[in-house]
């Protein structure tokens, strides 16, 4: 067995909870507990990460080994296992103390390029678990694995997935909260970041008055994580939140490019590296409707809708602002940043909707050809990754030929399209005319959209076909897509008529394939 370099920085460093019991409490100035994993009945591996593994140095593990220590059957030698206590606003309300109810952290393993905390999700109950169970079902782990992998292949800041195996054991889940639960398979996902810090874990000590623990973490964030920022001081705890500030914008930017919904954008599940974290109720955008939510529990208020990311994002960091405040004491600069937020948020969303369209200067009517692109995007409910992929063909000495793509990569009948086709046309001569103020080649146009407009991207549907093959003991569309998703710029024109399409008819109301609960 080649030996794992690890270390346990977060577990020696930080105050810990004294109180060893694996029982469901509040924790009190301490920011973590230390709790093992839960042993299971038949841990298998289903799949894992090349590319990860690889770059933790893991590739020569006995594969008994790697799958033991991360299916939580067996600890790494000299890990100090623990779950992070934090508080986080849930769906725009305080919640109090939440923290990791089914995430244990094993330790900091040392890689390649980086160092990366590496966590269990589904191992088993935590101090943190309140009335649950602290396991997770195969559906959600499926969802999580491969929507990791796929968010980093387009460019998305996001938490990495090395592993998915099997329990073996039963878990029983109410899918939709309806009061009609089953049982399912249980699964772990080993999942790796920079940390697991979340902006709800500073929001736990500031609500509580206890400044000490606050300091002790914001410090150790700093030095671990944003050493370049200097020592810890007012000046360096502004610096700290600004860069989280930039990190969380190009983060949503990026959301929005690719037409990702998260569906669950509480504080806790906020990284203070800007990288997405904590795949639950996520969704795809297939027609456009920037009202959508793909989650079941924000149905009525439709809070985290795809439109309302970038606001919502907003919402959160000035949280953070306030958890922040006691070390900094001044509201102007903390406020200032959370303005040019604001105004940064406008210019960066604007610069990416142009790319996407393949204009990469700027000119006075722009925000106008955006706004009625995505006033004909949203009353057409057109496909938003087929739309913005097929633009590339267009071709101005032949607007007839793009006005039927159009028509196909609709979800409307073609008698309801017929109403926006006029729109259409005005829009696509519009558009032709701009094109023409650009001094970019055609070739290197297309080229500049196709490596920021995906051809493919991880649809709810896709997953659950997945999910449902590997219910009956078939994994090889996991692999596919796996695989698949490694290159979503890239045409794969073996997968297209399969992938690259709109959503299937059958997918419409299907449980899985459009909105999910956070039930996992």
């Amino acid at each position: 067995m080649n030996k794992i370099s690890i270390e346990n920085k977060f577990a020696t460093e930080l105050p810990g909870d004294p109180d060893k019991k694996n029982v469901s409490r509040q924790v009190q100035e301490a920011c973590y507990s230390e709790v093992t994993p839960t042993p299971t009945a038949n841990a298998q591996l289903i799949h894992s990460s090349p590319e990860m593994r690889d770059e933790m140095n893991l590739d020569e593990l006995k594969p008994k080994d790697f799958l033991a220590y991360f299916s939580g059957q067996k600890l790494i030698p000299g890990s100090i296992p623990f779950s992070m206590c934090y508080g986080g606003h849930q769906f725009g309300n305080w919640a109090g103390q939440l923290g990791d109810g089914r995430a244990i952290n094993l330790c900091e393993i040392k890689g390649k390029t980086q160092t990366w905390a590496t966590q269990l999700k589904g191992a088993g109950h935590t101090p943190y678990s309140r009335t649950a169970d602290g396991l997770a079902v195969l559906r959600s782990s499926i969802r999580e694995y491969l929507c990791s992998e796929a968010m980093f292949h387009l460019g998305v800041p996001t938490t990495r997935a090395l592993s998915l195996s099997l329990t073996g054991d039963k878990v029983m889940r109410d899918i939709l909260y309806d009061g009609n639960p089953d049982y399912e398979k249980g699964a772990v996902v080993s999942r790796v970041a920079p940390s697991f810090i979340r902006f709800g874990s500073f929001e736990i000590f500031a609500s509580r008055g206890d400044k000490k623990t606050l300091t002790e973490l914001v410090n150790y964030t700093i030095k671990h994580h944003f050493s370049h920022l200097g020592e810890p001081s007012k000046k360096t705890y502004l610096a700290f939140f600004k860069e989280i500030v930039e990190t969380t914008r190009k983060m949503v930017v990026d959301w929005q490019r690719v037409g990702f919904v998260h569906g669950v954008m509480n504080t806790d599940n906020m990284s203070i590296h800007g990288v997405t974290i904590d795949y639950g109720p996520y969704g795809w955008l297939e027609d456009y409707d920037e009202s959508w939510t793909p989650n079941t529990t924000d149905a009525q208020n439709r809070r985290y809708r795809f439109g309302n990311q970038p606001s919502v994002a907003l919402w959160n960091l000035t949280q953070l602002a306030n958890a922040l405040y006691p070390l900094i004491e001044e509201v102007e600069p903390l406020q200032e940043i959370l303005d040019y937020y604001k105004s940064q948020y406008q210019l960066n969303y604007l610069l990416m909707m142009l790319g996407k369209i393949g204009i990469f200067t700027f000119d006075k009517g722009d925000e106008k050809l955006i706004d009625d692109l995505i006033k004909n995007l949203s009353e057409s409910e057109m496909d938003f990754t087929l739309f913005f992929r097929n633009l590339n063909r267009f071709d101005s000495k032949n607007k007839e030929n793009h006005l039927k793509l159009i028509e196909k990569d609709s979800y409307l009948s073609k008698i309801e399209l017929d109403r926006q086709i006029n729109s259409w046309s005005a829009w696509l001569d519009s558009y032709s005319k701009r094109l023409k103020k650009e001094t970019i080649s055609n070739e290197k146009k297309i080229e500049k959209m196709n490596l920021v407009n995906p051809k493919y991207v991880l649809r709810n549907w896709m997953s659950q076909l997945a999910i449902d093959k590997a219910d009956k003991e078939d994994y090889s569309l996991i692999n596919e897509l796996f695989d698949l998703l490694k290159k979503p710029y890239t045409e794969q024109p073996e997968m297209e008529e399969k992938w690259f399409t709109k959503r299937p008819d059958w997918a419409k109301e299907k449980v899985g394939c459009s909105m999910l609960s956070c039930s996992s």
